[in-house]
C-alpha cells in the first residue's frame, strides 16, 4: 500500500513538472512570437521651414537659437539613434520665407544648370524619405519650383493639384505631381528579425493656392478639395497593398465642420477618411500636441491623436521636430497600429525669459550652405536710403504705424506712375497695407528699424512676402466693406464692463488687418464684427467703420477709387468682400519689396512717420482695454504716454499695456466729423483732415495755434524774420503755413521735413488732432 501511494505521488510530481514545462515553453513561445510580430516605427517630420536653414535672423543680421534646420538636423540624428526603424518627411513651405529664399529666386536664380538649391543641399544630407509641397512653394512660379525640386534626392507626392486641361471634365484630370508613393522598406521587429513593409505616403496642399498665387497658377493647374481627394486615393493605396498609410498634409488642424474647399483639414481628414495611420500636418505654424488643443473634440493633446489617429505638427522655421512612434502588430495578416505616441521636440526653451538652446547646429549642414549664407549676408546689407525717424511695429494694432505707412506710400507712388497717361489718370488712389510683423505668438516678431541707413534686409523685414503689386478699381461702399473685414482684428468691447477686456482677437491674422491710406476713418470696437473669421458676413447691421472720409467729405457708393494692394489680396486672399481678381486695373509683375526699395531710393533721406489717418473711436465709460506687445516697446511708449500705460509683463514674454479710450484722451483724429474723436491727444496720430469749421466751434486762435510772433497773417510758406526760441541754443526762424481743407498735422510736417510732435509743441497746440481751414501754423526752420 505504501509502495502504491509512493508511485502515485511520484507520477503526480512528474506530471506537474511536465505541465510547468509545457506552460513555460508556451509562454516563451508566445513572447517570442509577439516580438516577431511587432514593429516599432518612428516617423519624423519637418514643416514650414521657410528657408530658415541656418540659425540666423537675416532681418536682425544676427545668429539665433530659436530656429534653423541646422538645429533640427541634430534632433533628427538623435532620434534616429534612439530608434532604428525611422522615416523622415517634409511637409512643405521650404523654398520661400526669408532673404536667402529671395536671393536664390531673384538674384542667383539657379542660373548654373549644375547648381543645387541650398535647401536641398541640406535635406539630401539628412536622407529624407519623401516630401510634399506647401502653398508658398508656388510664390516664385512653377518654372522655378520645378527647377529647384529637381535637386531633391527624394520623391515628392501631392495628390490634389491637377493640370488645368480647360475641358471642365473632372473625370479625365491628370495629377500635376505624383499623387502618392508606395515605399518598400525593411525594418527590424522586436525580435530583431527583418520585416518588409509597404508604406503608403500621400501629400496634400491647401487648395487656396489658386487664390493666393493666381498670377502664377491660373490656366496652368487647378487645386481640388483635400477631403474628396483623400477619399479617392486612400482606398486605392490600400488596394495596392499599403501596410501603413501616412498623410503629409500641408494644412492646419481646422474646425470640425466641413463646408468644402477647407483650408485647414487635419481634424476632418482623421474623422471623414478611414485608413490613415498617421497624419503629419503643418501650414498653421503651431505645435501639436500641446495644451492649446485641450478640450477640442476628438483630440488627445497628451498622447497626440486626433479622432484616434496619431498626428503631429512641428511649429515653423525649424523650431521643432515632429515625432510619431507607432507600435504595429500583424493581426490576421494585416499590420495594425496598436499604440502610438506623438511629440514635437523643441530645439530651444525659454528659461526666465531667455532662450536656452537644447542642441547645437549640425556642422555638416552649416558647411553645405556656407556659400549661399555668405552671399545672402552680402545681399541684405546693401544700403537703400536714409530715414530720419525709426520704424517699428510695436503699436501697429492700436494706432497708425510707420511700418505700414512706408509700404502704402510706396504702392501709391508706383500706381500714380503706372496710370499716368491712361484713362485711369485722375482717379483717386488709395493704398492698402497690413502689419506683417506684429507679434503673433512671438514677442520678438516685430519690425524695429533705427533711424539712419536703411538696407535691403530692413525692406525684407518690412515686407516679408514676395508679393507682386496690383491695384483694383472699387466704389466707396466696397472700400468701406474692405475696412469692415479688416476690423475683425479686434474683439468687441463692452462699455458697461469695468474688468479687463483684451483688444486684439489673437485668432485674426495681422496680415489681414489692412490699413487703407488716402481716406480717414475710425473703428468703433463697441460694435460686433461685421464679418466672421472666414470673411463671411456675420452681422449685416454691424458697422465698425465710422467717419470714413476722403478729402474731408464722407465716402459714398458713387465714388470711384483705385486701391493699390498685392496679388494675394487682389486675387481674393483673406476672403475680403469685393476682391476676387476680376477688378484688377494695374496688373504689375513687379514685387512689392522692389517697389519699396525703388521708392526709398527716390526719396533719398526722408521722414517715414505715419500720417495718422485712422484711429480707434473713443468709448464712453470707464473701460479697461488692454493689448500685448513686445517689452522693447517701452523705448517708444513715452510718446503715447497719455493714451496708454504699461500694465506688466506676461509669462508669455509679452508686455501688457492699458489703452485710454475715453473721449477726453481721444480728442480728434481720423476724420473731420464734429462727432469724431480719435484715440490720441498729445501723442496721437495728429491726423484729422481740416474741414469747414463747425458752427459754435471756437476760433483757430483759441485752440492754441495763434501766431506767437504777433505778426500779421502771411501766405503759406512765407518766412518770418528769425527769432530766438527759448530753450534752444540754435537760432530758429519759421514760416507761417495756412491750413487748407484736407490737411492734417502729420501731412504738413512731412512736407516740411519735420514731425507733427515738433509742430504741436512749437505752436502750443492743445489738440494737435483738430485743425481748421485758415488756421495759421508756424513751421520752425533751424538756421
Amino acid at each position: 500500500m505504501k509502495k502504491t501511494w509512493k508511485l502515485v505521488l511520484t507520477w503526480a510530481l512528474v506530471m506537474q513538472l511536465a505541465l510547468v514545462n509545457v506552460l513555460t515553453a508556451g509562454a516563451a513561445e508566445d513572447t517570442a512570437s509577439g516580438k516577431a510580430g511587432q514593429v516599432k516605427l518612428r516617423l519624423l517630420e519637418t514643416s514650414d521651414i521657410h528657408m530658415e536653414i541656418m540659425n540666423y535672423d537675416y532681418y536682425k543680421d544676427e545668429a539665433t537659437d530659436e530656429f534653423g534646420l541646422v538645429k533640427v538636423a541634430t534632433l533628427i540624428k538623435q532620434a534616429r539613434q534612439e530608434e532604428p526603424n525611422t522615416m523622415l518627411f517634409d511637409n512643405g513651405d521650404l523654398i520661400q520665407g526669408n532673404p536667402m529664399g529671395d536671393y536664390m529666386a531673384r538674384v542667383d536664380k539657379l542660373a548654373d544648370k549644375d547648381a543645387v538649391h541650398p535647401v536641398y543641399k541640406a535635406m539630401n544630407l539628412l536622407d529624407y524619405d519623401a516630401a510634399t509641397v506647401g502653398n508658398h512653394e508656388f510664390n516664385y512660379g512653377l518654372d522655378y519650383l520645378q527647377r529647384a525640386m529637381k535637386d531633391a534626392k527624394f520623391p515628392y507626392a501631392t495628390a490634389n493639384v491637377y493640370v488645368d486641361d480647360k475641358d471642365n471634365n473632372p473625370d479625365n484630370d491628370k495629377n500635376y505631381f505624383t499623387p502618392y508613393l508606395m515605399l518598400d522598406r525593411t525594418f527590424k521587429d522586436e525580435a530583431g528579425q527583418d520585416v518588409k513593409l509597404k508604406v503608403g505616403v500621400i501629400g496634400f496642399v491647401t487648395p487656396q493656392i489658386m487664390m493666393w498665387d493666381q498670377t502664377h497658377l491660373a490656366g496652368k493647374v487647378i487645386a481640388k478639395d483635400i477631403i474628396e481627394t483623400a477619399k479617392k486615393f486612400v482606398p486605392q493605396m490600400k488596394k495596392e497593398g499599403a501596410d501603413v498609410v501616412v498623410a503629409m498634409l500641408h494644412s492646419g488642424m481646422g474646425d470640425t465642420e466641413n463646408n468644402g474647399e477647407e483650408e485647414n483639414t487635419a481634424w476632418l481628414l482623421s474623422q471623414e477618411v478611414p485608413g490613415f495611420d498617421a497624419i503629419l500636418f503643418g501650414h498653421s505654424h503651431v505645435v501639436f500636441p500641446s495644451a492649446s488643443f485641450a478640450g477640442m473634440k476628438g483630440v488627445d493633446e497628451k498622447k497626440g491623436t486626433v479622432n484616434g489617429v496619431a498626428a503631429v505638427e512641428p511649429g515653423y522655421w525649424g523650431s521643432h521636430l515632429g515625432v510619431i512612434d507607432l507600435t504595429l502588430e500583424q493581426q490576421n495578416g494585416d499590420w495594425t497600429v496598436v499604440d502610438s505616441k506623438s511629440e514635437a521636440r523643441p530645439i530651444a526653451e525659454k528659461v526666465d525669459g531667455k532662450v536656452k538652446p537644447l542642441v547645437e547646429s549640425d556642422p555638416e549642414i552649416v558647411a553645405a550652405v556656407k556659400d549661399e549664407h555668405e552671399a545672402t549676408l552680402k545681399y541684405i546689407r546693401g544700403p537703400v536710403g536714409t530715414i530720419t525717424q525709426p520704424i517699428n511695429s510695436y503699436f501697429a494694432l492700436v494706432k497708425d504705424d510707420p511700418s505700414v505707412q512706408i509700404v502704402t506710400s510706396a504702392q501709391k507712388w508706383y500706381v500714380e506712375k503706372a496710370i499716368k497717361g491712361t484713362d485711369l489718370e485722375g482717379t483717386p488712389i488709395l493704398s492698402a497695407g497690413a502689419p506683417f510683423k506684429a507679434g503673433g505668438m512671438d514677442p520678438e516678431y516685430y519690425t524695429n528699424i533705427p533711424a539712419g541707413t536703411i538696407a535691403i534686409k530692413n525692406v525684407a523685414d518690412l515686407y516679408v512676402y514676395p508679393n507682386t503689386l496690383k491695384a483694383v478699381l472699387l466704389n466707396g461702399e466696397q472700400v468701406r466693406e474692405w475696412l469692415e473685414r479688416s476690423a475683425g482684428q479686434f474683439n468687441q468691447i463692452d462699455p458697461s464692463v469695468k474688468t479687463e477686456q483684451p483688444l486684439v482677437n489673437t485668432k485674426f491674422r495681422t496680415y489681414n488687418f489692412d490699413i487703407i491710406d488716402g481716406v480717414s476713418y475710425q473703428i468703433d470696437i463697441t460694435q460686433p464684427s461685421r464679418y466672421d473669421m472666414e470673411g463671411k458676413l456675420a452681422d449685416e447691421k454691424a458697422h465698425r467703420i465710422v467717419n470714413l472720409q476722403y478729402n474731408g467729405k464722407p465716402v459714398t457708393k458713387d465714388m470711384k477709387f483705385i486701391v493699390a494692394t498685392n496679388n494675394y489680396r487682389a486675387g481674393g486672399g483673406g476672403s475680403f468682400p469685393g476682391l476676387d481678381g476680376s477688378n484688377i486695373v494695374v496688373d504689375s509683375p513687379d514685387e512689392t519689396r522692389q517697389v519699396i526699395i525703388d521708392y526709398i531710393q527716390s526719396q533719398g533721406k526722408f521722414n517715414p512717420s505715419a500720417d495718422g489717418n485712422w484711429s480707434l473711436a473713443p468709448i464712453k465709460g470707464d473701460v479697461n482695454v488692454t493689448f500685448l506687445t513686445s517689452p522693447k516697446a517701452a523705448d517708444f511708449a513715452s510718446a503715447a504716454a497719455s493714451t496708454m500705460a504699461w500694465a506688466g509683463n506676461e509669462e508669455s514674454g509679452f508686455a501688457k499695456y492699458k489703452l485710454d479710450l475715453s473721449a477726453s484722451a481721444s480728442e480728434g483724429g481720423g476724420s473731420n466729423s464734429k462727432d469724431a474723436a480719435p484715440i490720441e491727444k498729445k501723442p496721437g496720430a495728429a491726423s484729422k483732415p481740416a474741414g469747414k469749421a463747425d458752427s459754435g466751434k471756437t476760433s483757430p486762435a483759441s485752440t492754441g495755434s495763434k501766431d506767437v510772433s504777433g505778426k500779421a497773417d502771411t501766405a503759406p510758406g512765407k518766412a518770418d524774420k528769425a527769432e530766438s526760441n527759448k530753450g534752444n541754443a540754435a537760432a530758429v526762424k519759421h514760416v507761417t503755413y495756412i491750413v487748407q481743407e484736407g490737411d492734417w498735422l502729420s501731412k504738413i510736417a512731412r512736407k516740411y521735413g519735420t514731425t507733427w510732435q515738433e509742430l504741436a509743441e512749437y505752436n502750443k497746440l492743445k489738440n494737435p488732432d483738430r485743425l481748421y481751414p485758415g488756421q495759421k501754423l508756424l513751421i520752425p526752420v533751424k538756421a
